[in-house]
């Protein structure tokens, strides 16, 4: 691995990547909380046809649905939300974690390179799992908030498609960081112009679409599942 030119990191998108989850799912556990038990049902038969709208335009943009979804957030109390998240990681969001993933963070560690979280996901959500995975930076987004509650708009850039390449770039410039020793961790084609900034991409779990390209292209492709067998503890240094 060259370091000569700076150090090497390892960028891990996190949904569908490192968790079998994505930011519908954060959403949809808030809003029943927050509901009374008995409306919890209501509440998601009015939302499953909306899932399948967000679905289509998430195949269009990434950044333009990530732009429109949160605003279901407008009006949700923020800080009760917060702490939501940080209470139930260990219930609902460990368990989906994929075991390969923290075994593949724990051998960067290992490398001693540098491991960034860039996730189109609330920063909120990802921070408990950037704790338990100890991992060194975190590029994600954030929601506005007034009068304590949270406003639906974002106050930083969405991070889908072109804009996790810019990240990237932003981030290696500014931290010294050599992409063509650098790893990327992708599942979604919205991640190929992350994947294409590294001299090793990785394909977790692909479609049809990323495996193709990742094919032609002799991309390392992994399959992971939450039933993979754990090699390493996520404290591993």
């Amino acid at each position: 691995m060259g370091h000569s030119k700076g150090k090497t990191a390892a960028f891990f998108d996190v949904d569908g990547t490192i968790v079998n989850a994505t930011i519908v799912h954060y959403y949809v556990q808030f809003r029943l909380f927050l509901l009374p038990a008995i409306l919890r049902p209501f509440w998601l038969i009015g939302f499953i046809p909306k899932v399948v709208y967000y679905l289509f335009l998430d195949k269009i943009s990434r950044t333009k649905f990530n732009q429109v979804f949160y605003r279901n957030y407008r009006g949700m109390p923020a800080e009760k939300i917060k702490h939501l998240a940080e209470e139930t990681f260990y219930t609902s969001l460990r368990p989906k974690i994929f075991p390969s993933a923290i075994n593949r963070i724990c051998e960067h560690k290992k490398r001693n390179d540098r491991l960034v979280l860039m996730t189109g996901s609330l920063e909120f959500i990802i921070q408990p799992l950037a704790d338990y995975l100890k991992v060194d930076d975190i590029l994600a987004v954030s929601l506005s908030e007034k009068n304590g509650k949270f406003t639906g708009e974002l106050t930083t850039q969405p991070l889908g498609g072109e804009d996790k390449a810019r990240a990237i770039k932003a981030f290696a410039e500014q931290n010294n960081i050599d992409l063509t020793s650098s790893y990327a961790y992708g599942d979604s084609p919205a991640d190929l112009p992350m994947l294409r900034c590294v001299g090793n991409p990785v394909v977790i779990n692909p479609g049809k679409v990323l495996r193709r390209v990742a094919t032609e292209l002799k991309w390392e492709i992994q399959e992971w599942s939450v039933d993979d067998s754990l090699e390493h503890s996520p404290e591993t240094k």
